[in-house]
Formats: structure tokens, sequence, C-alpha cells
């Protein structure tokens, strides 16, 4: 099996900020896996708040280079295993493990969701994700993309000024993320006005290890909660059943889609809604998670709508908010 890795800047639209950050540029790395004459394309994006870079997971994959050209590849769940076992960080695993899965369904010749026996026949639509910015220009960058849903990032002093704000200009469902940045008293104020002003859930108001403070929350709060930073690998499903009403699975995260779908079914045993989210990829990491599909009840997976130059084809949403899936095996990814 032939390895190649390629590293791309990815230029935003406009600056995103979250409570925490803003960028415009998204470093992003492109794992490249080629066996008989198919090749599969998987990606995971630097992220400093885990302290991962492009280089430090390029590091990471060449120190073992050979034993990942050499390995005696069958299916993606046993290079899960085999990586897993290499001591690599989740998302130098996420992106080997996205571009096996690609790789498979193109040796199979059919794509991933048909191979999971899952249908398209029902599956939700992403919502677009509006970041923080002055209130005038957040309601820009809603009018430049009209949606049906939106995911509203906050954390600011002038959280619900901002909403109310947004509101005047859609009908669209809302999404609120507060990235940790609220309390256990904001949080459960916020909830019922939030409410009023359609706002479907709320992701992760809380610091990701306030667990007391979440249980406070889900028993007072009048909205639905959503984990994000609590919930990172599948070992912190069984806890977030006790203190949220769902999770949002981010690939790069918990190391790809071998174990996002074991994340998937443990959740749902749980009786938790389940999302998946991007980290702004480009339409190889975004064609990965619209695989899940016809498994979640919610999906953020608009990060190649929010830049300036895409670096590949597959999965594609339209300006109707329509999922088109391509007619190529695994994710259907071709790198540009």
């Amino acid at each position: 099996m032939q390895l190649t890795l390629k590293k791309y800047v990815l230029h935003l639209k406009h600056t995103f900020s979250i409570s925490r950050e803003s960028h415009d540029f998204q470093d992003s790395l492109i794992v490249c896996l080629s066996l008989d004459g198919c090749t599969g394309y998987g990606e995971a994006t630097a992220n400093p708040y885990y302290n991962i870079s492009v280089e430090s997971m390029i590091r990471e994959i060449e120190d073992i280079r050979n034993e990942l050209e050499t390995y005696d590849f069958s299916t993606p769940e046993a290079w899960h295993g085999f990586l897993t076992q290499k001591g690599l960080t989740n998302f130098a695993i996420c992106a080997l493990d996205l571009a096996a899965h690609d790789l498979y369904g193109k040796l199979k010749g059919k794509p991933l969701h048909q191979i999971w026996g899952t249908s398209l026949n029902h599956y939700p639509t992403t919502n677009y994700t509006i970041g923080i910015a002055p209130i005038e220009k957040m309601i820009a960058k809603m009018q430049e993309t009209p949606w049906p849903i939106y995911k509203i990032k906050l954390g600011t002093a002038d959280d619900l000024a901002i909403v109310r704000a947004l509101r005047e200009h859609t009908d669209a469902v809302f999404r609120i993320d507060a990235n940790c940045a609220w309390t256990v008293e904001e949080t459960i104020h916020n909830a019922p006005l939030l409410k009023e002003l359609g706002v479907e859930f709320l992701e992760q108001p809380l610091h990701a290890d306030n667990w007391e403070g979440m249980e406070k929350v889900i028993h007072h709060s009048v909205l639905p909660i959503i984990a994000d930073e609590s919930c990172i690998v599948e070992s912190d499903v069984e806890k977030c059943g006790l203190h949220f009403s769902g999770i949002n699975i981010k690939l790069t995260k918990c190391g790809g889609l071998t174990p996002a779908l074991r994340m998937i079914k443990k959740a749902k045993r749980l009786g938790l809604k389940v999302m998946v989210g991007c980290m702004t990829e480009s339409t190889v990491g975004i064609s990965a998670i619209a695989q899940l599909l016809p498994q979640l009840d919610y999906v953020d997976m608009d990060g190649a709508m929010l830049l300036k130059e895409d670096i590949a084809e597959g999965v594609r949403l339209t300006a109707k908010a329509e999922t088109v899936f391509p007619n190529i095996g695994g994710s259907g990814i071709v790198l540009n």
C-alpha cells in the first residue's frame, strides 16, 4: 500500500470566531492510501485547543511509514485496530482511518453508506454555522447564505441580543453553541428565552469537565443539551448519558469513522440523540461525515461551505440545502 501525505492551508471565506479563538485559515492534513489502482483519501485538521498541528501528525505517521506501507490491508476495522496499537493521536488515526474507509469502498465499488446497510431515503439536513462577529456582520453572513438551520456561535456579553437580532431576519431553526463559555446560571436563565426565539438545542454551554454543573442544567433546562467538548472518545458516551440529551461526535477527536460507528450505537442504546460535527474540513472530511447521515438525528457538515476554495470533489451541498452523493465507492472523494 502506498502512503502519501499532503498539507493544505484552507482559506476561509470569513474570519471564523468562537468563544475562545478566531482564525482566517485552517491547516489540514490529507492522507492518501493507494492499493490495486484505487486511492482513498482521509483528512484531519490542525487544532491548537488540542495541541495538534499538521506537522505533528506528519511526524507521527512518518515514524511508522514502513509499517503502514507493508501492512496487509483487509478491512478498515482491522486497520484501525492496528493503528491504535501504535500510540498515534486520534487526529492522525482519523486521517488514516478515513482514507482506509474511502479506499475500502472504492475497492468494493460501493459507497460506505451502502456497505453499512443504511438507506438514503431519510437523513438530516446540515446546519450552517455563523461564527461570532459584530451583529451586523453575523446578519450579513446569514443573508449571504440563506439556509433552513443555523448554528449560532455564542459566548459574548450580548448573546441574547445577538439571537434576537438574527431572528428578525429569518424564520430558520437556530441551534446555539456556546463552546464552554456559559455558567450554570446563565444556561438555565437563557434556555427559555432562547426557546421562545426558535432555538432547537444548546450545545456544550459549560466547561467540558463541569459534570456537576451539567447535572443541574440537564434537570432545569427547557432546551435539550448536546455534548461536544465533553464527548471526545468512546468512553465518554456513557458518562454523557447522565448529563446530556445527546452527543456531537467529531471524527478527528474520536479517531475516525470506526469508533464513530460504535459511539453512534452506544448513544442510541442510552437514548441519546446523535449528531456528527465537522472541524472546518474540506470536502474530503465532509464526504466521510456524510456517509453517516442515515444514522444521525442532527449533523453539522458545513465545513467546505466556509472555504474560499475547496481542494476536492465528493459529497456536496446545494444552495437549496440538499445533499448530493457522487456515484462512486467509498466516501466518493476525488482530490483536485
